[in-house]
């Protein structure tokens, strides 16, 4: 797989509103300029993969507080050169939540978003263009916090707004609402 089914997919995707539109031409540019685009050492940006992870009755969605950003987010992560952002997603978030049955709902994109990530020590500010996929999870299996979470939870849908403000969270809470009518 390379940076070309990359490509191929946004060329599929479709997105919610003029703002993730204007994102997604952003994130296929930088993919068609960068062939470095999935590694982390690209200073500019790099590609993130993550998840929308719902259960199976589409009540809740797993969030982290991360630990860094201090905000209430979607789990996913760096794709530290895998081209397939799909695995990177599904990695990230056995990663971040010690799940181990998961799966996704689709292989097509969910979501795109790409977003600024602030200056922290010798690592200058840079952009995380971040692809994200639609996932399932058993809400009853046990979860592991790992050092980049303050917190994770699984949040009843009607709640995700109690706990953050966050854009492009809330688009995907619109786009899970539409898709399965919770």
């Amino acid at each position: 797989m390379t940076r070309e089914h990359l490509l191929q997919q946004l060329s599929r995707y479709r997105p919610f509103d003029e703002h993730e539109t204007a994102m997604a031409e952003r994130l296929r540019d930088f993919v068609a300029s960068h062939p470095d685009c999935f590694e982390r050492s690209l200073a500019v940006g790099h590609i993130t993969g993550s998840a929308w992870v719902v259960d199976a009755d589409r009540s809740h969605v797993l969030l982290t507080h991360h630990g860094k950003l201090d905000k209430w987010l979607q789990l996913g992560g760096h794709a530290d050169g895998d081209p397939d952002v799909l695995r990177v997603a599904l990695r990230e978030v056995m990663e971040e939540s010690g799940l181990e049955d998961i799966r996704p709902l689709s292989e097509d994109i969910f979501d795109v978003d790409v977003h600024l990530i602030p200056a922290r020590g010798h690592e200058p500010e840079h952009f995380h263009y971040d692809v994200r996929f639609l996932l399932e999870a058993d809400r009853n299996a046990p979860l592991q916090i790992t050092g980049e979470s303050k917190a994770l939870e699984w949040v009843k849908v009607n709640r995700v707004v109690e706990l953050t403000q966050e854009e492009s969270i809330l688009r995907m809470l619109r786009k899970a609402r539409i898709r399965f009518g919770c």
